[in-house]
């Protein structure tokens, strides 16, 4: 099977490359690594069946190419992270929305038409307070998110755009609404909790909880979540659906932080850090956020390998080898501009 993964040098897409190239399938990347870093792909460097491009999206003059060859395409390429969705607005609709259209459209100007596995997000539900989240309710958005808020714009029309071209011409497409992802390779510099917390504690720095803690998120392995996104395109094959893709364990972020102390046998106290502070605006935040995953077990029969303390023990061992060799991988946040300038 021939895949190109856009966004394939990111923490997602990077192990989308593993399970496909273990499988014997011919891989294709494209990233203009803007958060993703060639390292990731670096134990395929010299396979024959893997290629890459350092290319924008949105500029790449091969994208027909390359689409017009690819069986299947997992989009991933987007501006992800809360801080540099907080600091480039403007790139996050560009890149998110026209880049997945560019996509599309290359897929119905070819002669083949390639299965397109579209990377959404549980951010498309909005300020939504039920116990658990299906792929039936409303998608809504909420100025309650701030400037925020377009991140969730630019994965709704993401999915509008996915439904239209499969409906008007014929382009099979998944599209998977992702929740908390982690794992090896995701880095805590755009404000990824999981990946920040475990850094500070290793060296027993203080984690810092951004309000309260009592909100609520629901965390699935990278290495999971890729086998379910396989799973997904499969089953659909030439047909369209759409289904969350995650783990429906919920825990609050201040039992979070208190695991990984836990886990790291760590003397990290918890700093609480008020939003304003943290974000550089005021936003209230999604209070929580668990998936229903019923579609995506009747369909698959998908089961989860990785616990969340499993995820947290790798972490934890990696980050702790990256110190023993010098090569510390800890990076302090990048905040938004408005809060740089401040």
């Amino acid at each position: 099977m021939h895949i190109l993964v856009t966004g394939g040098a990111g923490f997602i897409g990077s192990h989308l490359v593993d399970l496909h190239l273990q499988r014997g399938d011919q891989v294709h990347v494209v990233d203009d690594l803007s958060t993703g870093v060639r390292a990731n792909l670096a134990a395929h460097e010299d396979d024959p069946n893997f290629r890459f491009d350092e290319a924008d999206i949105l500029t790449w003059d091969r994208l027909d190419r390359a689409v017009c060859w690819a069986d299947r395409i997992y989009h991933l390429a987007a501006v992800v992270g809360v801080y540099r969705v907080l600091a480039e607005p403007t790139k996050v609709l560009a890149t998110n929305i026209a880049g997945c259209e560019r996509l599309l459209r290359a897929a119905h100007a070819g002669s083949w038409k390639p299965q397109v596995v579209i990377a959404s997000s549980s951010e498309v539900y909005g300020h939504n307070d039920e116990d658990i989240l299906r792929e039936d309710q409303d998608l809504s958005v909420s100025t309650r998110a701030g400037t925020r808020w377009g991140y969730s714009v630019s994965k709704i029309a993401d999915e509008a755009l996915g439904l239209s071209y499969a409906q008007r011409f014929g382009i099979p497409a998944v599209i998977a609404r992702f929740f908390n992802t982690v794992g090896p390779r995701q880095v805590g510099r755009y404000g990824m909790v999981v990946p920040r917390f475990v850094a500070q504690a290793v060296r027993n720095e203080p984690i810092t909880v951004f309000g309260g803690g009592l909100q609520t998120r629901s965390f699935c392995d990278a290495r999971d979540t890729v086998v379910a996104l396989d799973a997904l395109a499969q089953r659909a094959d030439r047909n369209t659906l759409i289904a969350n893709v995650g783990n429906d364990r919920e825990i609050s972020i201040l039992e979070l932080a208190q695991l990984v102390i836990e886990r790291a046998g760590s003397r990290s106290p918890i700093h609480h850090v008020p939003l304003r502070e943290a974000y550089g605006e005021d936003f209230e935040d999604i209070r929580r956020r668990r998936p229903s995953l019923a579609r995506l077990r009747s369909l698959t029969g998908f089961e989860h390998k990785y616990t969340l303390e499993r995820t947290i023990d790798d972490l934890i061992a990696i980050e702790r080898t990256k110190l023993e060799e010098g090569r510390d991988g800890y990076c302090t946040l990048v905040r938004p501009q408005s809060e740089r300038a401040a």
